[in-house]
């Protein structure tokens, strides 16, 4: 990456995110609009009312290839007209990546236009320049903060982002996009089997033997497990190097790509070795989805599926999320780790909704059901717990294990699997005090409760 210009209609969010996405890189931050006030001595509204629009259009020329010309990487905000002239397009695409943000609804831009500081002398475009504005094949949906990580949705964002970085990647990833591993430092074997202490281990000597220091940085770029082991390896490598995660898989999008939750697995039990370490940046790129077999886009269905139930809506519609789909299901965890993000409050331990069954499955069956799989049995599991406590209404089992069928996923304990032989494993679980566990039971839509269970006697 050399420049990322940020491009779209006003007040769409250009100087926002892109302030934030430089600061996460850690390059320069360029407005072309504060180039131009900068270069004229007057604001934008001034230049319009003795130029016009043709005179500006000219100063706005100038300040675009003030900004090509800078040497160091930079992310660029540009105003919502430049690159409606041909010129100033294949300049841009010449000199870096354009990422076009996509607009909120009218009335959303109405409000920001009309609250702003800034005065927009040709007010709302966005309906006038859409089409303009969809050429643009670099796409970014949504944005928002989650303690210190900024996390982008989107589509083509992460080759543009990637460029020039230092990668962990996972087999799957060298095969399927080998134009984005050119960076790789350490390619780990995939699967859940890998997530142990000898893999980090090799991933720190990997780190030596490309220098990595203090001020340096690593991206993964893989599902799930390569991102939580590299958050891991990164938060131990010299006391805490900074690192991107860009999340390849639905599962690792909507869930261990934010919360800043790292580490590896034990004999004894999942994530049991790890550490908090959010990181800077998180690339949600949805044309990885394309790669992905049916069975692992069903994994990822299943942890929407249980944020929906957590946030109290049912929404699955059979087909393939997009970007925004994925932000908006990914904010149902977002709002709850903005409340409790070090697990102090219990607020947070409605994430493990499912979990405590669904881990112990996952274990039980030597790793050879995914997560999602075992997350969609888990939340079943843990619905009937939930019944015959008296928590739920008898319907509701029947009603949550559809949904997951829907998606394609098992609902029921593997042959030869009971609570009863679950038990010593869920014994060994994070969220235990003696033999006393606490499991996290959906209730209803909307209705997820934390619950204490005694494991030294019998289940209900």
């Amino acid at each position: 990456m050399n420049k990322l210009f940020l491009y779209g209609p006003p007040a769409s969010g250009k100087t926002t995110v892109g302030q934030a996405l430089a600061k996460a890189l850690g390059v320069k931050f360029v407005d072309t609009d504060q180039l131009i006030c900068q270069a004229e001595g007057c604001n934008i509204s001034e230049i319009f009312a003795t130029r016009g629009e043709a005179g500006f259009r000219e100063v706005e020329t100038r300040a675009l290839e003030e900004a090509c010309a800078i040497e160091e990487k930079c992310v660029v905000a540009l105003g919502g007209g430049t690159l409606l002239k041909d010129s100033n397009r294949e300049l841009a695409e010449k000199s870096g990546a354009v990422i076009c943000i996509d607009s909120p609804d009218d009335k959303v831009l109405e409000e920001r236009i009309l609250a702003g500081e800034v005065v927009r002398p040709l007010g709302n475009k966005a309906k006038e320049r859409a089409p303009h504005y969809a050429s643009f094949p670099i796409r970014l949906a949504r944005y928002f903060m989650l303690e210190d990580s900024l996390v982008l949705a989107g589509s083509g964002l992460a080759p543009a982002i990637v460029c020039g970085e230092k990668l962990v990647t996972d087999e799957n990833v060298l095969k399927h996009h080998p134009e984005l591993v050119s960076g790789t430092v350490f390619a780990m074997p995939s699967g859940e089997e890998h997530k142990t202490p000898d893999t980090i281990i090799k991933m720190w000597s990997a780190f030596a033997q490309a220098g990595l220091g203090r001020r340096d940085r690593v991206t993964a770029i893989g599902g799930g497990v390569t991102g939580d082991m590299t958050g891991f390896a990164a938060a131990t490598w010299m006391r805490g190097i900074d690192w991107i995660n860009v999340p390849t898989t639905l599962l690792s999008m909507v869930d261990a790509s934010t919360g800043g939750k790292t580490g590896c697995d034990l004999p004894e039990g999942k994530n049991l070795a790890g550490a908090f370490h959010s990181p800077k940046l998180v690339v949600i790129d949805t044309d990885f989805l394309s790669t992905l077999p049916p069975e692992v886009m069903r994994c990822g269905l299943a942890e929407m599926i249980k944020h929906w139930a957590i946030g109290g809506k049912q929404e699955f519609s059979g087909t393939v999320p997009n970007a925004k789909e994925i932000a908006e299901n990914l904010s149902v965890k977002v709002e709850i780790v903005r409340e409790d993000p070090f697990e102090k409050l219990g607020r947070r331990m409605l994430l493990n909704c499912g979990h405590t069954i669904g881990h112990a499955v996952e274990k039980e069956s030597g790793y050879r059901l995914s997560h999602g799989e075992a997350v969609a049995i888990g939340c079943v599991e843990e619905a009937r717990l939930a019944v015959r406590l008296g928590l739920s209404r008898d319907a509701w089992v029947e009603e949550l294990k559809r949904t997951f069928e829907q998606a394609g996923l098992p609902t029921g304990l593997p042959e030869g699997m009971t609570l009863e032989s679950l038990r010593a494993i869920m014994r060994g679980d994070k969220k235990r005090a003696g033999d006393t566990v606490t499991f996290t039971l959906p209730c209803g839509w909307g209705d997820v409760r934390a619950v204490k269970l005694d494991l030294g006697k019998e289940l209900p």
